[in-house]
């Protein structure tokens, strides 16, 4: 048999569910004596049967949402088993539900985020509450707190469930409230009804629907020009209801600006601060006009625009201009005075009194300033001009206004003075006194002369020449001799000087420059031959044949000291260098003859004897005294016979080697004092005049 039973969830332990005994019509002692089990199908032991009473109770607390969830309908089962007959019963306890929990939101805070340009009639769907109970006392409805903004629409599903909109009935402004701040409440159809809220917080999300707002429609400012780079010339200020993005401001120079402009102040694009950053220049413009503009950084950016007036006050802040409209950088030398420069033209670009400019130049300058009307001046020349005084100018023309204080500028023209060939070449000496060594080399450079022309360029360049001197051998042409360079005043030996020929030779040289006509002066040289020991002595006499000797005959009764013969030779040199010496150089029996050594007397110095040689072979050397001596060679022979000349046979020699100078000795040694003394004095007025 099934049986039955309905009872609420949440009783109280020991509640009646019902009395089996009763039910089953059956004695209750009957049921305790047929050891009466309950056996359930779940887990849990709900449900306990008294055996005495044959009542059955609930042991243990029952949830319905617990056991049956949403299920609209619940039950419990249970098996009821009796033995002596075994029988078994079916009890169905149907658990009924009751209004114990109210609807519950998932969180008591709810946040929407919507944008504030959103569309009237958009739906916002909000998180439902909850209950766990069924049927009637489950959730039933909400309601929605008043406000101006938004409808509660609630959209019921097929399964029953119950879904809370909120729908958008008047725009939104978030400039005129950011939040709005709502209550929905959940309530069931219980007796009595439970319900729960939750609080709903709208934040209007900024649309950039407004765009800035300068709070002056135009600016003005006044600077001075020239003002520092950093200047600040106004401060903006705009303003953007708008939040976040859409109410940043940024500043900029309109694109209307010009480019000039734009070089000349720059703004801060997060203050708004305009500054100076070019020049301010009053003669430029007296007056800028600044077109800026703010704009949002919202999307789309939304902008506005403003003019800053920015007047300029003039300084004294340009110096006078110098501009050359004529100028000739080089003036010839013979220039008269009164003579044009330069035509300069000068200005000062500020205004009224500092806009008035005076010139002048250095009174020590040899020119002057002519004023030939307002703001145009003529340089002129003052005096004469000599370029070998002064080749160069500097001219510094000095503007000054007059201002306060002034300003001046200072203009040099570089002037060249253009030499014109005034000034013929000079010598360093007026003469020139040479001493050559004869046999000099062919080419070799025996003086250099120079001269100088204070000129410039090619009335400066020298060109040498060499003329033959007035009062000179017509036989000594110096042309033949000599020859000079050209340019650099080389005197050079064309041929070698033989001093036995020629001992001085004079000429001029001629220097004439490159001008036109050309201007020319003179020098005198004067060249004096130095001699050289470059001949031998010659003997004249006694005369002998190249390969024979000469011969002398003297008696066997020649006393000692007897003059034999004489040895009589000459120089073609001066001198140290004709300075002859005479030396036996052999002789068959050296200690029978002497020769005097200046004299070349040769002599017999002993008494003949019979065991002397009938022939004595002599050679003689005359040597002169030059560096390095030369010398000739000569062979005697003296024959001893009974019957020698008698011319030949001399007595005792009354003078010895000492006993005086040869003539000829004695002329050779003047000469070469006098030439010497000559030498020296030359030598003494060359240095005196080079000092």
């Amino acid at each position: 048999a099934q049986i039955r039973y309905s009872i609420p969830e949440e009783l109280t332990r020991g509640a009646f569910v019902g009395n089996i005994a009763k039910d089953l019509g059956t004695d209750v002692a009957k049921l305790a004596a047929a050891n009466l089990q309950v056996l359930s199908d779940s887990d849990s032991q709900y449900f306990s049967v008294n055996v005495n009473t044959g009542i059955i109770m609930v042991s243990e607390r029952i949830d319905r949402e617990q056991l049956c969830g949403q299920n609209p309908r619940c039950f419990l089962h249970l098996k009821l088993a009796i033995e002596n007959p075994v029988e078994f019963y079916r009890i169905e306890v149907e658990i009924l539900d009751i209004n114990d929990n109210p609807p519950e939101f998932p969180s008591d805070e709810v946040s929407l985020r919507i944008y504030e340009l959103a569309s009237l009639g958009a739906r916002f769907p909000i998180q439902p509450a909850q209950d766990p109970d069924v049927g009637t006392n489950t959730l039933q409805t909400y309601h929605l707190s008043a406000n101006d903004n938004f409808n509660l629409n609630v959209k019921a599903r097929t399964d029953g469930g119950k879904f809370p909109e909120l729908v958008l009935e008047r725009a939104l402004d978030r400039e005129l409230r950011a939040f709005h701040h709502l209550v929905l409440t959940a309530e069931d159809g219980g007796s009595p009804p439970q319900s729960s809220k939750t609080h709903i917080t709208i934040q209007v999300l900024d649309a950039n629907d407004n765009h800035p707002v300068f709070d002056r429609p135009s600016y003005g400012a006044r600077l001075v020009e020239n003002s520092p780079l950093g200047t600040l010339v106004v401060k903006l200020n705009a303003t953007d209801v708008d939040e976040g993005p859409n109410g940043d401001i940024r500043y900029s120079l309109s694109s209307h600006n010009s480019a000039a402009l734009r070089q000349i102040f720059a703004i801060d694009e997060q203050t708004g601060e305009i500054r100076v950053q070019g020049n301010l220049d009053f003669e430029e413009a007296t007056v800028y006009e600044i077109e800026v503009e703010a704009k949002d950084m919202g999307s789309p950016t939304m902008e506005e625009h403003c003019s800053v007036v920015v007047e300029i006050t003039d300084v004294n802040d340009n110096a006078p201009e110098v501009i050359l409209t004529s100028f000739s950088s080089s003036l010839s030398e013979d220039a008269p005075p009164g003579t044009v420069v330069a035509v300069v033209h000068v200005r000062d670009r500020d205004s009224g009194e500092q806009g008035k400019v005076q010139c002048h130049v250095s009174p020590d300058l040899p020119f002057q300033l002519r004023k030939d009307y307002e703001h145009q001046y003529s340089l002129l020349t003052s005096t004469h001009l000599d370029r070998e005084h002064v080749a160069y100018y500097n001219v510094t023309i000095s503007a000054s206004d007059l201002g306060s204080p002034p300003l001046s500028r200072h203009t040099i023209l570089p002037i060249t003075v253009a030499d014109v060939n005034d000034n013929a070449p000079q010598f360093e000496q007026a003469s020139y006194e040479v001493l050559v060594a004869e046999n000099n080399p062919v080419g070799s450079v025996l003086v250099t002369v120079s001269a100088a022309d204070p000129d410039s360029e090619q009335n400066s360049r020298l060109s040498y020449s060499i003329l033959r001197a007035g009062g000179t051998d017509p036989g000594l042409d110096p042309m033949r001799y000599l020859s000079i360079h050209p340019t650099n005043g080389q005197v050079s030996a064309k041929l070698p000087f033989d001093y036995e020929q020629t001992t001085y030779l004079q000429f001029h040289v001629e220097v004439s420059d490159g001008g036109s006509p050309a201007l020319r002066n003179r020098t005198l040289v004067h060249v004096f031959i130095v001699d050289q020991n470059d001949n031998a002595p010659r003997v004249h006499f006694p005369r002998a044949g190249e390969d024979s000797a000469a011969q002398f005959r003297i008696s066997p009764s020649t006393t000692p000291l007897a003059l034999i013969t004489k040895v009589v030779a000459i120089d073609a040199d001066s001198g140290r260098n004709a300075w002859l010496s005479y030396h036996l150089m052999e002789a068959t029996d050296p200690g029978l003859f002497s020769v005097a050594l200046r004299s070349g007397e040769i002599r017999i110095m002993r008494a003949l004897q019979e065991t002397d040689a009938s022939a004595h072979e002599l050679l003689v050397v005359v040597r002169d005294a030059g560096e390095p001596p030369l010398s000739t060679a000569v062979a005697l022979v003296v024959l001893v016979e009974e019957k020698g000349p008698e011319a030949l046979l001399g007595s005792e020699a009354r003078t010895t080697d000492g006993g005086g100078l040869p003539t000829i000795t004695l002329c050779l040694i003047v000469s070469l004092v006098l030439i010497s003394t000559v030498s020296l004095v030359g030598l003494a007025a060359l240095g005196v005049r080079c000092l």
